[in-house]
């Protein structure tokens, strides 16, 4: 696989990453504009050696960062119960109130 290859898979890697974090999708905007600089910051890098090295950081810094439950959509096999953002339903009715 070329660099160039495995950079754009590193990106959209490191972005779906940050997006299973994030709660709302305004403040991931955010985090997705970090991740763009520090992948812009090293996009002049021609020598093979150092990119294979900036290549091997990334995906070990991917792999401890990794979600524990991460998002799936809810039509793709094992996906989420509800939707991203969308409260849970409330299952219980709510307590009696005697006024």
């Amino acid at each position: 696989m070329s660099t160039k290859t495995a950079v754009c898979h590193l990106y959209r890697r490191s972005l779906k990453l940050s997006l299973d974090w994030a709660v709302h999708r305004y403040l991931w905007r955010g985090q997705a504009m970090y991740i763009r600089s520090l992948f812009e910051a090293n996009k002049n890098i021609r020598e093979p050696r150092q990119q294979r090295l900036l290549v091997e950081e990334a995906e070990r810094l991917l792999e401890r960062w990794k979600h524990p439950d991460p998002y799936r959509p809810p039509t793709a096999p094992g996906g989420s119960k509800y939707e991203r953002n969308i409260p849970a339903p409330i299952l219980e009715p709510p307590p009696h109130m005697v006024l």
